[in-house]
């Protein structure tokens, strides 16, 4: 590549969580490959002493201090937050005369007032690419027009789309320059646990013998966690731990589950950790744990970084999801056991296979077919592809 060719702007609003961990990896992964990678992102995205990029921290923070109660404050704050990003993001491609460009986390929210300014970047050369994580765009903010319109106008600037399964992309409208590239989700790097598996159980409160299960992450809707607790009523082994924080405030509080699993009568088998999860901790919780909880609904169709992390630590997983990446990754290196989504049977009956019948995964096999250097070459041989 020629020294101009070199230099990769990475625009990303999350600070932290599941998509913040994504882009450290793959900047990383990038700046191995020997270029110049500067993460736009906002003063709350930690720093990270081994990392190979530079962190540049201009964007506004999305998440507020405090939940705001009052919808309408809360939209407009999003909004303008969302606009006032782009605008920064615009201004600092026409001052730094970055020509490679590539957007974290996908998303269509408002991009009728945003997109036109990277559409005229695009135009004077600017090469955009987005790292399409929920590809399935049918989650519907407002009206349908403005949702469809949304999406055409998002996907308008882009030249190069990376996801993590084939998949014919609803870009809304015709866009013959959009090149769709798979690359794998590869497994994070955390650290060793600190504690030995006993210990953990035992600062829990855990039987030492007994199976447990882990829902790690944020606790939203999708993932079906009061399906779960339905389960455990099926199922008088387990104990579970959910150890994460409610992803926003339009997804069910954890009392609300606290309250499911004291009616089920098997509150007594679950701990809570409300809190986001330290690495060191996490590891903690991973070691001490028999299976990790990917049961989503039948509408997530992306792949879950949740299961990478699992892989890291060779826990097997109970999962469930629509037709996509995470369903296809279990089944094809034995990762855990699949079932039907939205189905409390269907988990009963997982949970009794996976825990008599453990499966044997291709731990080695899933982590060289999906490392980290394959997916930041395959988005380099795109974003500097000087077709």
């Amino acid at each position: 590549m020629a020294e101009t060719a070199q230099r990769l702007l990475y625009f990303l609003e999350e600070s932290y969580g599941g998509t913040a961990d994504y882009a450290h990896e793959q900047c990383n992964a990038l700046a191995a490959l020997g270029m110049t990678v500067t993460l736009l992102t906002t003063p709350k995205y930690p720093c990270h002493p081994e990392a190979g990029y530079a962190r540049q921290p201009e964007l506004l923070e999305p998440k507020p201090e405090r939940p705001i109660a009052n919808r309408w404050r809360r939209g407009g704050r999003y909004a303008w937050i969302k606009l006032e990003n782009y605008r920064r993001l615009a201004r600092i491609i026409d001052e730094t005369g970055v020509r490679q460009v590539l957007i974290g986390s996908f998303g269509e929210y408002l991009a009728p007032l945003w997109a036109g300014r990277l559409r005229r970047l695009a135009r004077e050369g600017v090469v955009f690419g987005a790292v399409i994580h929920d590809p399935v765009r049918d989650y519907v903010v407002g009206p349908r027009w403005w949702h469809r319109w949304s999406i055409g106008a998002a996907y308008g600037p882009l030249r190069e789309a990376f996801v993590h399964e084939a998949i014919a992309l609803d870009t809304a409208r015709p866009n013959p320059a959009l090149r769709v590239t798979v690359i794998p989700h590869g497994p994070y790097t955390y650290p060793p646990p600190t504690r030995t598996r006993l210990d953990t159980r035992q600062q829990l409160a855990l039987p030492p013998d007994a199976p447990v299960l882990l829902a790690f992450g944020h606790i939203r809707d999708a993932k079906n966690l009061d399906l779960v607790i339905e389960s455990l009523v099926h199922c008088p082994t387990p104990y579970l731990i959910v150890a994460g924080r409610v992803q926003s405030a339009g997804q069910r509080p954890v009392d609300f589950y606290r309250a499911l699993a004291e009616q089920r009568g098997v509150a007594h088998r679950c701990r809570w950790i409300e809190r986001y999860v330290p690495n060191d901790e996490a590891a903690d919780l991973f070691a001490a744990v028999d299976a990790v909880l990917l049961t989503y609904s039948g509408a997530f169709r992306s792949a879950s970084g949740v299961l990478a992390l699992a892989a890291h630590y060779r826990v097997p997983c109970l999962a469930s999801s629509g037709p996509g990446p995470l369903k296809t990754l279990v089944q094809r290196y034995q990762l855990g056991v699949w079932v039907e989504p939205d189905d409390v049977a269907a988990l009963v009956g997982g949970l009794q296979d996976l825990l008599t019948s453990p499966p044997q995964p291709s731990w080695a096999r899933f982590q060289a077919d999906n490392s980290w250097r394959v997916n930041a070459q395959r988005v380099a041989e795109r974003m500097f592809d000087r077709r």
